[in-house]
């Protein structure tokens, strides 16, 4: 009698499916997919999120590979290249006033030494054109000309960095071209006032005197490239 009940009750299903009929059980499996696709939507959400949030996070922890520094490293950079001078807080000063973004390294801080010395050397010939000089007409001749020389040379030396996308500054043929260029500018001062004191010029020591800044600006730049092997090699580069 068991197996024959047994063999009755197969096939049945229970009260509770019994209970609904198609259309009950058709919109429970909507609501599951549709609670299966709300899932995944928010779960596809939560990726993307994360996967943005971790991209965010790795650029602003990436060091700064613009060719420019920030002003403070600028500030230490110029530093690094003037305490190889004689006169550091000069170079410093006169580069750093200059307020030019630049690349960390000694060519470009070099660069903006040349311009100064340009400068300077400028501003002495403005000033002692300006000035008379009674006793002293015939050797300040001579000095303009010893000048205009001397420019004409620093002009030279930044000319031959001036080069095109993918060039280097400097090259060790380079560097030793614009340190000679750099000392017969100096040496272009030192006959100024050899002249000036065959003249027996009275004025000598005043002219000396403002002769004094564009002569230290002048060692500053010579003092530069002369050490550029030695800078590059501080900032981790290599002369070309």
């Amino acid at each position: 009698m068991e197996s024959v009940n047994l063999f009755r009750g197969y096939g049945k299903v229970s009260p509770h499916l019994e209970d609904q009929n198609p259309h009950q059980q058709k919109s429970a499996s909507k609501r599951r997919i549709l609670i299966l696709s709300i899932l995944s939507i928010l779960l596809l959400t939560l990726i993307v999120g994360l996967a943005l949030a971790a991209l965010i996070h790795e650029s602003n922890t990436e060091p700064d590979e613009s060719p420019y520094l920030s002003s403070a490293n600028s500030a230490e950079s110029i530093k690094t290249v003037c305490d190889m001078t004689l006169y550091p807080s000069s170079c410093f000063t006169s580069i750093s006033s200059l307020n030019i973004s630049t690349k960390p390294d000694p060519e470009a801080i070099f660069k903006l030494s040349l311009q100064v010395s340009i400068r300077e050397l400028k501003n002495l010939s403005s000033l002692l054109t300006s000035l008379n000089y009674v006793d002293s007409q015939a050797a300040m001749k001579d000095c303009m000309s010893q000048f205009d020389d001397s420019l004409s040379k620093l002009n030279d030396s930044l000319l031959a960095m001036e080069v095109g996308p993918g060039e280097k500054m400097l090259t060790l043929e380079k560097v030793n071209e614009i340190q000679t260029w750099i000392s017969a500018a100096m040496t272009d001062q030192d006959t100024c006032i050899d002249g000036l004191e065959e003249m027996g010029s009275k004025f000598l020591d005043d002219i000396k005197a403002k002769m004094e800044r564009s002569e230290h600006f002048l060692s500053i730049s010579l003092a530069i490239i002369a050490k550029m092997q030695a800078l590059l090699e501080k900032f981790d580069l290599k002369m070309h």
